[in-house]
């Protein structure tokens, strides 16, 4: 049975601030002499080394004439979107197999976060005698409940996990696959007829999970960070069935930010066109390397975990992965690492030892798990194992969980 939580005050502190080091009592001196590592947040960096094998493949060459107006093509419905950048998005997901593209509408944001707003706009507005409720399965990424809330709109409010969700009338459900924080993909939960559902797949590409099947859904998210790496272009984009609904998204960002940088746009174009044509290759191919890369990280992480009990980790099972072609088990982007002992609150319990995870209870979850990220740097990842590797050592065993590995 699950229990109704009370929904947390949006904070103003920002979530990438770096936190306060924890103060050391004396009886954790040597795990706590290091430096502090940073999990919490899903910062790509990992893929840094294929980006800076590639050379001048991906570089772009900005005059200090170019991009000088805000707009691209007045006659679209995204009249911001640069022609060369929707080629390379709907070339990439050709390529990939992972989202329908034909006959669907491309709308570029500043990020998946900037059209998760636009999105929350275009399909409550021009509202109604209440809020709209917005739902998400937990456990939901963590951001949702705070973004939903964050402009305290008229239009929609955030109404909590959808498997206890029960109001009547209209509703939006958040929909995310692979989910954040544990990686399993998942459908609506609610499946009602006034509901509406956005779908966000920004971890839907061959590096994290395998590709089964081509996405069709009437509102698809990605995002250009989580897709190649490259978190600080701030580029994401919708896939609209709609077109109303992707004018309204379209007219959101108009009145937030005057459309996206030009020049960002044009960076991601690059980029992205190359992994579509590195994916025709051998050794060069950027979601062969990014596979690797995690599945190489998932098997250390694992190894380290099954020393001792006191930690564990979801199973995943192997599917066929269209894109690749063979049978391939999920790696995702975070690890959904419980405890099984009786710690209460394992971010509690790992900040004392300087590892910065996001605890369960931010996702709706139990505090006994923590979201930790497996996508920044390979110092900070192996130096994370060793740590843990040290708190499993000092703690000794607890008691397994069947469902765990």
């Amino acid at each position: 049975m699950k229990v109704a939580r009370e929904e947390p005050a949006v904070s103003h502190t920002s979530r990438y601030a770096l936190p306060t080091e924890p103060k050391d009592n004396g009886t954790r001196s040597n795990l706590c002499s290091g430096p502090l590592i940073l999990l919490s947040h899903g910062d790509p960096t990992g893929f840094k080394p294929f980006w800076r094998s590639v050379g001048d493949k991906c570089k772009v060459t900005i005059d200090s004439c170019d991009f000088m107006s805000y707009l691209t093509d007045v006659g679209k419905v995204c009249w911001f979107l640069e022609k060369e950048l929707e080629e390379a998005i709907r070339q990439l997901h050709r390529t990939v197999g992972n989202a329908a593209t034909d006959d669907r509408y491309i709308v570029v944001g500043t990020g998946s976060t900037q059209l998760f707003q636009a999105t929350l706009y275009a399909l409550t507005s021009p509202g109604g005698p209440e809020s709209v409720n917005v739902v998400s399965a937990v456990p939901y990424y963590s951001s949702y409940p705070e973004e939903t809330n964050f402009l305290r709109s008229a239009l929609y409010k955030w109404a909590g996990d959808a498997y206890t969700f029960d109001k009547e009338g209209p509703y939006l459900e958040l929909v995310t696959m692979p989910n954040n924080p544990d990686g399993q993909v998942r459908g609506p939960v609610v499946n009602r007829n006034d509901g509406k559902l956005i779908h966000d797949l920004a971890y839907y590409w061959p590096q994290y999970t395998p590709i089964t099947a081509q996405a069709d859904y009437d509102i698809m998210l990605f995002t250009f960070s989580k897709s190649t790496g490259h978190g600080g272009s701030r580029i994401g984009w919708a896939v609209v069935k709609d077109e109303d609904v992707a004018i309204k998204m379209t007219k959101y960002i108009e009145l937030n930010s005057i459309g996206v940088s030009r020049e960002s746009q044009h960076r991601a174009a690059k980029i992205l066109g190359a992994v579509s044509d590195s994916s025709q290759c051998i050794g060069a191919n950027f979601f062969q390397y990014g596979k690797s890369l995690m599945a190489e990280r998932w098997t250390k992480f694992r190894e380290v975990i099954s020393r001792s009990r006191l930690f564990s980790l979801p199973k995943y099972m192997e599917e066929y992965c269209q894109f690749s072609g063979e049978d391939t088990e999920p790696h995702p982007a975070f690890a959904w690492l419980k405890c099984n002992n009786d710690i209460e609150d394992l971010e509690i319990f790992l900040r004392r030892y300087k590892i910065m995870g996001r605890g369960g209870r931010l996702f709706g979850s139990d505090p006994k798990l923590v979201r930790v990220s497996m996508l920044g740097d390979e110092e900070t990842f192996n130096l994370f194992l060793e740590r843990l590797s040290s708190i499993q050592d000092t703690i000794g065993n607890g008691n397994g969980n069947g469902n765990y590995i």
